[in-house]
């Protein structure tokens, strides 16, 4: 009896788990019954009892007579928990593609699919349009320059970047444009946030959500014609004026309004609009020539043919059209990138310039959808990967030659753990970008990647520039040209907030779009509920009970992969056999965030979007999930450098510990006391925790961050390179590079130091002098090792000096600077 009843759990499970279809689980019951009363294990009578049971089965093997008997009733009950998607929530969902995200948020990751993606590489034009362009520009803009001097970038700046084409980046060759991968446009914008963020944005900001984007998808062959070329030649600067005073995150609920009407324009009546508008945070619009606004269109008396609120419509204005406001400026937080308000009250706008003309006016919101999920996983990432970098880069070789205690800082385990924070995040965060620019170049669009991509790059980088400054102390509290890290402190905040606050981000964003556009079912079910017949029916059958054995075939996984049978969960072929365990974890996490979705949408219904908490918890392991895979596919696609391996470890650890805290609170605080007690038995049966990583681990990493190498050099790759010749901030970074001889000598010298010979080297870098003459004189060293370690002195020295002004902080010099330079530009325009 025992082994019978255990064969039909053992089956039952194994068709579960495999998601087999109704008829084979009828099957299956039918052939133990038999098996049962054949073997004399039960008589006749019990086994007509249990025959009684195939009668459910048989009503879900018959989709005909499922439709009818639960499908129809079902359907009602659906309808009245889950509220309709109004079509600004329809026009986000639809917008962008699923890619590896739907793989994790499935519960069955193929790691094979994810490792067989093309690994990020550039063209030869575009990396030497990397080494020579983009590093000339990095010389002629820096942070101080731009911040204390000209408010703006400096006029030889603004010229170059003009003249070179990084303004039309993303614009094809064919209208004059460089035709750039995402790759390279992200690479691109990395390196000019390792040295002015001023001149990222101004550069960011055109190849992103903007005219150009939107005209080379949804533009007239006579608008592309037209404003490509002179966007390209950065004839024209553009900006796009979307967000309003009440209508900032809920973007889609803009009070700026255009009247339909008939006006007169360029000496004929023409259809156009009566547009007001209040605008606010506008990138670029103090200095643009050419406006993007976005507005909702009003038609009462129907001069469009359609509706008489068409919707959410964007056009291109020019600077230059009466009634157009535009020019004051934002001040965010000391960053001196052009930002602004722009209004206009009443203003005529001829239909030609809705973009796209006639046939897009009410399309606005879906083409803003679209393009925002590209330009949100290029942007805010690379900006941020290139501020972490120059973080991790200047500290890094900070604490490795400033010495206290006559030891170099970075060897105390106090500074060890916040640096290896720093370095581990980078290496996270920047596989995070790589993967998300990757997806753009193989023709994703991928909406929910680029908002985790958003808002984990930019709190990561957060966390970054704070243990940044807590390291270098009041090095990095001293404003001055020396200070390479003060104002990405200060404007770490300005990523937060832009592009959708983070907040709202992860809470309903991630999430949001991530459960319905990447569920294999419930997008098809929320769409078929609202359709009528009999193909709307059968549709939300098929999907209905799909659903239904999708949660129990993720329940059984989950269950089986808790127990020590999850150590059989493969690891994908040919992946690197030290990372196994991780993509076994992974795959767990994958089936895990599956079943706690689905029982929270079967739990919670339509109430679930308002359970920001739980929303936001369950985005996390998803997030965390997708990291993981950034990080293991980066050192596939590097060629598995065994010396990255420290980096590797800390930060797939880390994304391990923070999804599975975000598991672990999801269970805790779930308001579905039934769902929080099922996960918590499938899920989490014997406790435990995916641990962060250790001490032993941080020591590693903050070592390897210290030391000269490739492992370094791959983890920093891309920044601009400092030197001397340049700006004097490059000391830091030159006197790092002459420390390995300068330790070399003083190893060498340790046993003339214990037996009193000479002195320590002296943690003073002025006093060097001194003590290398002295050292020399008894031929401890000779004349080439003076000046190695002279040469370190000088520009160690210069390096953890802090700069000091005038009583008026120079500002009359400042202002006299920027007056004459303003004039040389006038006089080149």
């Amino acid at each position: 009896m025992a082994i019978w009843i255990g064969a039909l759990f053992a089956a039952g499970f194994g068709l579960v788990l495999f998601q087999a279809r109704a008829w084979l689980h009828l099957a299956l019951f039918a052939a133990w019954i038999g098996a049962g009363y054949a073997l004399g294990v039960i008589g006749w009578e019990a086994a007509a009892a249990l025959s009684v049971m195939l009668v459910p089965l048989l009503v879900l093997a018959l989709h005909p007579l499922r439709r009818v008997l639960l499908a129809a009733p079902l359907r009602g009950v659906f309808r009245r928990i889950m509220p309709r998607m109004s079509p600004t929530e329809q026009a986000a969902i639809d917008a962008g593609t699923v890619w590896w995200d739907a793989e994790l948020f499935a519960g069955r990751p193929d790691w094979r699919r994810l490792l067989a993606t093309p690994a990020p590489s550039l063209t030869a034009e575009e990396q030497r349009f990397l080494d020579v362009e983009t590093e000339k520009l990095c010389d002629l803009a820096n942070d101080w320059e731009s911040t204390a001097v000209w408010q703006d970038l400096p006029p030889r700046a603004w010229a170059y970047a003009r003249e070179h084409g990084f303004l039309g980046m993303i614009i094809p060759k064919a209208y004059g444009g460089l035709g750039f991968s995402a790759y390279a446009h992200s690479q691109v914008i990395q390196k000019l946030s390792t040295r002015c963020s001023a001149a990222a944005v101004s550069v960011m900001v055109p190849n992103s959500l903007g005219p150009a984007e939107l005209l080379l998808h949804y533009g007239t062959d006579a608008q592309k014609d037209h404003y490509l070329p002179r966007l390209a030649r950065g004839e024209e600067i553009p900006c796009f004026a979307l967000t309003s005073p009440y209508a900032g995150s809920d973007a889609a609920s803009i009070t700026d309004t255009g009247l339909v009407c008939r006006g007169m324009w360029q000496g004929r009546e023409t259809l156009g609009f009566r547009v007001s508008w209040n605008k606010r945070y506008i990138t670029l619009a103090p200095i643009a020539t050419v406006l993007g606004l976005a507005f909702r269109v009003q038609d009462p008396e129907r001069l469009l043919g359609g509706e008489a609120d068409p919707g959410i419509t964007c056009a291109l204005i020019p600077r230059d059209h009466p009634g157009v406001r535009i020019g004051r400026r934002h001040w965010p937080l000391n960053a001196v990138f052009q930002n602004g308000p722009t209004s206009g009250d009443d203003v005529f706008v001829p239909i030609d310039m809705v973009i796209g003309g006639r046939e897009q006016v009410g399309n606005g919101w879906r083409m803003l959808m679209e393009c925002l999920a590209a330009g949100r996983a290029i942007s805010l990432p690379s900006s941020n990967v290139g501020m972490a970098k120059l973080a991790v880069g200047g500290v890094s070789a900070y604490a490795a030659i400033r010495r206290q205690f006559n030891v170099p800082i970075g060897m105390f385990e106090g500074v060890q753990e916040p640096l290896a924070r720093m370095a581990g995040h980078l290496y996270a965060i920047d596989a995070t970008r790589r993967l998300a620019a990757s997806g753009l170049d193989q023709g994703e669009k991928p909406s929910v990647i680029s908002a985790i991509a958003k808002y984990h790059v930019t709190e990561r980088a957060r966390l970054i520039v704070n243990d940044g400054m807590d390291l270098i102390g009041g090095k990095g509290i001293c404003m001055g040209p020396a200070n390479f890290l003060a104002r990405a402190y200060q404007q770490i905040p300005i990523a937060i907030t832009v592009e959708g606050a983070n907040i709202m981000t992860r809470t309903l964003i991630i999430f949001g779009q991530g459960a319905i556009r990447c569920h294999p079912y419930i997008l098809t079910l929320l769409r078929s509920a609202q359709e009528e017949g009999a193909a709307g029916l059968a549709r939300f059958d098929r999907a209905l009970f799909g659903y239904f054995a999708f949660l129990l075939r993720n329940a059984a996984r989950a269950l089986t992969f808790a127990t020590p049978a999850g150590a059989l969960i493969p690891a994908p072929s040919g992946a690197a056999p030290e990372l196994a365990l991780y993509y076994r974890r992974a795959t767990r996490l994958s089936t895990a965030l599956a079943l706690a979705s689905d029982l929270s949408m079967a739990t919670l219904g339509g109430t679930l979007k308002r359970r920001e908490t739980v929303t936001g918890r369950l985005g996390d392991i998803l997030s965390q999930l997708f990291i993981l895979s950034a990080v293991l596919k980066r050192f596939e696609d590097e060629g598995r450098p065994a010396a990255d391996l420290p980096f590797v470890h800390w930060a797939a650890r880390d994304a391990l510990a923070r999804a599975d805290t975000a598991l672990r609170e999801v269970i805790a605080n779930h308001p579905s006391r039934l769902a929080a007690l099922a996960l918590r038995l499938l899920v989490r049966p014997f406790g435990g925790r995916f641990a962060s990583p250790d001490d032993r681990a941080a020591a590693a990493v903050a070592q390897l961050v210290q030391t000269h190498g490739a492992a370094r050099d791959r983890l920093l790759a891309g920044s601009w390179t400092p030197r001397m010749d340049v700006d004097p901030i490059a000391a830091t970074q030159v006197a790092f590079e002459l420390y390995p001889a300068v330790a070399a000598i003083e190893a060498r010298l340790r046993p003339a130091i214990r037996a009193g010979r000479i002195a320590r080297l002296p943690q003073n870098f002025r006093a060097l002098g001194a003590w290398t003459a002295e050292a020399e004189a008894q031929g401890l060293i000779d004349a080439s090792e003076r000046e190695a370690i002279a040469r370190f002195a000088e520009h160690a020295d210069i390096a953890i000096q802090v700069d000091d002004f005038p009583p008026d902080f120079g500002l009359a010099e400042g202002l006299r600077q920027r007056n004459v330079g303003n004039a040389f530009a006038v006089a080149a325009e």
